[in-house]
């Protein structure tokens, strides 16, 4: 064998050793977390948002230098935008901590109770899944909210962040471990792989012994191999093609505010519109001023027949549009017959993530909001509002579009499963 194949392997079982240390670490962590009184946990998490206020130079400078790295490689604005690190940005990841630690603690919360004939009394408790693993690529924002999140519910976190985020996400991180120390918390609760190595990810997926719960959040890519290669049961989802139907009943002033907030606000986002569906029965009226006021907010429109009609600018939709999450400034746009026709377009063409209805008549809204399955549903509200964070939840590790366990954004009652404490006086089974 050669020096550089030994050296190859030697680096590899080195990476191995690191990565069962951090296994064994999070599992006991887990152990202690799990009956951590609530107070010890908010401690912590107001600590960290202390830590984080006053670490706020730190975090810019570290993230100026991923910054940097990202310009090289020629990431899209969408990357770059999610990678920034601005002083509010830094102060809203402060504030999530501190809106986690205002949350109701999940753990030991009986969900139901009951007593059988035999004088048995049965109880459905709360407790935390145990070991979460988050693979998550550019948004460096994600290593304060999984760690708040798997915090608060009694569960230790082993955190990936990706290679650009690599620095912004370790001075994040150090925060946090300043929070657990403040409450006497070891550090094996909120745990960062010390690598860029994409070794470890696959790692991770194959150490069932130590993690309970896999969350990757990112592009397809990733959430593809972990599906693939997992050996552990995987919180996800593929992609946000999100919706925006305007309904014939529709009110054209809401749902021009509605479409481009949907589309604009922040287009890397995965409850960002992708497809906007115009009911043809107010095409005449509205589609213009929609299909105007996104290409002259700098938006590319890919439409149809119709739309295409309307301005020299809109670009000729494919079929592979009405499947594409763009998370970019480009949108495709279609005129369809009705509420029906609305619906199966996205049944054919979505991912089940979000998708919003914009309609005066109720009993139509009510008919999209019960038949489309996706994960979020909206009546006149923008598809943006797809978060935990704006939900209530204080922040959130994702959106699922899973069917088991966890659908939508997931927050600290969606990292908790169920046990069942059942009190007897002697009681034998016949």
């Amino acid at each position: 064998m050669s020096t550089a194949e030994d050296m190859a392997e030697d680096v590899a079982a080195d990476l191995q050793r690191q990565m069962l240390a951090l296994g064994a670490a999070a599992r006991a962590a887990a152990a202690l977390l799990a009956r951590t009184p609530t107070a010890a946990k908010n401690l912590a998490l107001g600590a960290a948002a202390a830590a984080m206020r006053d670490g706020a130079a730190a975090i810019l400078a570290a993230n100026a230098t991923d910054m940097a790295a990202a310009e090289l490689r020629d990431l899209s604005p969408a990357l770059l935008d999610r990678l920034l690190l601005t002083p509010d940005r830094i102060e809203a990841m402060a504030g999530g901590l501190e809106a986690v630690a205002e949350l109701t603690d999940p753990v030991g919360n009986i969900m139901s109770e009951w007593q059988r004939p035999n004088g048995l009394r049965i109880a459905r408790v709360r407790v935390p899944l145990g070991v979460i693993g988050i693979i998550y690529e550019s948004r460096p924002n994600v290593t304060a909210d999984a760690g708040a999140l798997c915090l608060k519910s009694g569960n230790a976190a082993i955190l990936r962040g990706g290679s650009e985020s690599f620095h912004s996400s370790r001075a994040i991180h150090a925060c946090l471990l300043a929070g657990l120390r403040a409450a006497g918390l070891p550090d094996g609760a909120i745990q960062l792989v010390p690598t860029t190595d994409r070794a470890a990810v696959g790692m991770m997926l194959t150490m069932p012994q130590h993690i309970d719960i896999i969350v990757p959040r990112g592009g397809r890519g990733l959430i593809e191999r972990v599906q693939t290669e997992s050996r552990i049961p995987v919180i996800a989802h593929l992609d946000g093609n999100c919706h925006v139907y305007v309904d014939g009943s529709a009110d054209l002033e809401m749902a021009r505010q509605i479409s481009l907030n949907a589309k604009l606000r922040r287009t890397g986002i995965c409850g960002a519109a992708e497809t906007l569906l115009v009911d043809s029965h107010c095409a005449a009226s509205h589609l213009a001023p929609l299909v105007a006021d996104l290409l002259d907010a700098g938006c590319e429109v890919r439409g149809d027949g119709n739309t295409q009609r309307l301005d020299q600018r809109v670009v000729a939709a494919l079929d592979s549009d009405w499947r594409t999450e763009y998370l970019d400034r480009i949108i495709a746009v279609k005129v369809v017959n009705g509420v029906d026709a609305a619906i199966a377009h996205i049944e054919t063409y979505g991912s089940h993530h979000t998708d919003c209805i914009i309609a005066d008549d109720v009993a139509v809204a009510e008919r999209f909001l019960a038949e489309v399955d996706s994960a979020i549903v909206l009546h006149n509200a923008s598809t943006q509002f797809a978060d935990g964070g704006e939900f209530g939840m204080g922040a959130e590790i994702g959106i699922s579009t899973n069917r088991l366990h966890a659908r939508g954004p997931v927050g600290v009652e969606q990292l908790t499963s169920y046990k069942y404490v059942v009190h007897g006086q002697g009681q034998t089974r016949p």
